[in-house]
């Protein structure tokens, strides 16, 4: 994160109208240690909810899919020097059947295209599901650079076209193998599902993928002179993601949530935010919603269906932090729709679409089109960075159940490196419950993060972590590998048993129906 911009000063962004009396008491009855469960407060009650959740429909059988062979050899290993091979997908995701084209660049004579879902396979965590023959190699041109918009892009030949004939809805990774053995890399895709009526949602964050890819160029942070000043406006979908592997963020902040929503056989649905907005139905009859553990980047429309979803049901778990933070417009590029996405942030008022009557793109709490993340999801992004304990607050409740914690128990760097807390100036749009609230220090001031549950009058559910590092305790053991920022296999419990039993209700409709 850039310290620069990504502090935001502690209340000091335009405030909403002030909320009313009844706003106001019931925030206060949320922010009391330990708190009673939601009954009342003007949730419906489960007789005035739909009596029944949707029937999922005739899409992904993610148990029947999960009993299918994985593949050990999946990852990249050889990642090779960064220019060895790199591709991108002319799309983040395609129903099944539909086709894609892979844009290759690569220094070696030849290599293969191996296609590889996401899940859990026994514990293998991947699947092949396709491989091509060898490909002729071709070392396409240098990034292409907009001076207007300190945009990075390619002007790539498609050198593959992928059919998705036969691949189930998930996703997928698509590594590309240098025939010399010398380098391979991922390329993202999400084959999405047609619909998510009586699923569970996993929304890829890709936008946010985005915003932080370096590749070629700035990202929407810093540029060359590692200024902010000298950061992207726009950045595009259509060049290669510059993380090590090829995969964005996909590996720290999201695999770990898939394979274990796979491993428990929930009906499940895939899309990525992208699909969201742009399908204002995509949502309909959804038993939740779920957002990963970094999704910063929100478009208004993606905010808009998401609000409309949970406010008719959908069940919303945000498990991470500093969710739908930035608002952004997508643009097309070359290659088709919603290619480029612009963030002018603080220029917004230079902003083209913003001078042609579109929202701007600044953070959704500011000026001059204040709309406070807490109106979705209850929590308020504060900063970074911090490394603290997670501390529990409510152990009663009932996403804690079969954890054994205690008022008070601590999980060592759970809460980090950037956190949400509880803010009166910006209420939730219901009574929160505090599940958990951890002491932090940020800036040498004392604050905290906090993971609040709160219930819907449609009767959805909503949960948010309040820490960013929840989806990476997923793969905390205790074991040798020491990745996952100290995190021991005590902490990796908790939150795999909290997360199991948010699934489980959350998967079956209205969560004010079955939570309690």
């Amino acid at each position: 994160m850039d310290p620069e911009e990504q502090r935001p000063p502690r209340d000091t962004a335009a405030k909403p109208r002030r909320p009313g009396r009844r706003a106001v008491l019931g925030m206060a009855a949320g922010l009391a240690l330990p708190l009673p469960a939601v009954a009342g407060h003007g949730v419906a009650r489960a007789s005035e909810l739909p009596g029944r959740p949707t029937p999922p429909d005739a899409g992904l059988d993610v148990a029947q899919e999960n009993t299918r062979p994985g593949d050990d050899g999946w990852r990249v290993v050889r990642p090779g020097a960064p220019s060895a091979v790199e591709g991108f997908a002319s799309r983040t995701s395609v129903l099944p059947g539909d086709p894609f084209d892979l844009h290759v660049s690569t220094r070696s004579a030849a290599y293969t295209v191996s296609a590889y879902r996401i899940g859990w396979y026994g514990g293998a965590r991947a699947r092949l599901v396709w491989r091509s023959a060898p490909q002729a190699g071709l070392r396409q041109p240098a990034a292409v650079f907009e001076a207007s918009t300190r945009t990075a892009r390619t002007d790539w030949r498609p050198t593959l076209r992928v059919d998705t004939t036969g691949w189930p809805e998930g996703c997928y990774l698509v590594r590309l193998d240098t025939t010399d053995g010398q380098a391979q890399r991922f390329v993202p895709v999400t084959v999405r599902s047609r619909s998510t009526a009586g699923r569970l949602v996993i929304v890829n964050a890709v936008a946010t993928w985005q915003a932080y890819n370096r590749w070629g160029g700035p990202d929407l942070y810093r540029g060359a002179t590692g200024k902010k000043d000298a950061r992207s406006l726009a950045v595009s979908f259509d060049r290669p993601y510059a993380a090590r592997n090829g995969a964005g963020q996909f590996f720290m902040f999201e695999a770990p949530l898939v394979a274990l929503a796979e491993r428990m056989g929930l009906p499940l649905a895939y899309v990525t935010g992208i699909d969201v907005a742009r399908e204002p139905g995509l949502l309909r009859g959804a038993s939740g919603i779920v957002s990963l553990g970094h999704d910063e980047y929100w478009s208004p429309e993606q905010r808009l269906h998401v609000l409309r979803a949970r406010d008719h049901g959908a069940n919303l778990a945000v498990l991470g932090a500093n969710c739908c933070y930035r608002r952004v417009r997508f643009e097309p590029s070359a290659l088709g729709a919603d290619r480029t996405m612009v963030c002018f942030k603080a220029d917004y008022e230079a902003d083209p679409g913003y001078r042609a009557g579109l929202p701007p793109t600044t953070d959704f709490r500011r000026p001059p089109l204040p709309q406070p993340e807490s109106e979705l999801h209850g929590l308020m992004y504060d900063g970074f960075p911090v490394d603290a304990p997670y501390v529990v607050a409510d152990p009663s409740h009932w996403l804690l159940a079969g954890t054994g914690a205690r008022t008070g128990d601590a999980f060592a760097h759970l809460v980090g490196v950037e956190y949400d807390r509880v803010n009166p100036a910006y209420p939730p749009p219901a009574p929160v419950e505090v599940i958990a609230r951890s002491p932090v220090i940020r800036d040498n001031q004392r604050t905290q993060a906090d993971t609040v549950y709160f219930t819907m009058p449609s009767g959805a559910g909503v949960f948010a972590t309040g820490t960013m590092r929840w989806v990476e305790a997923l793969n905390a053991t205790g074991g040798p590998d020491k990745s996952n920022h100290g995190m021991d296999g005590r902490t990796g419990a908790f939150v795999r048993t909290v997360t199991e039993n948010l699934l489980h209700t959350f998967s079956r409709g209205p969560a004010a129906c079955r939570a309690h």
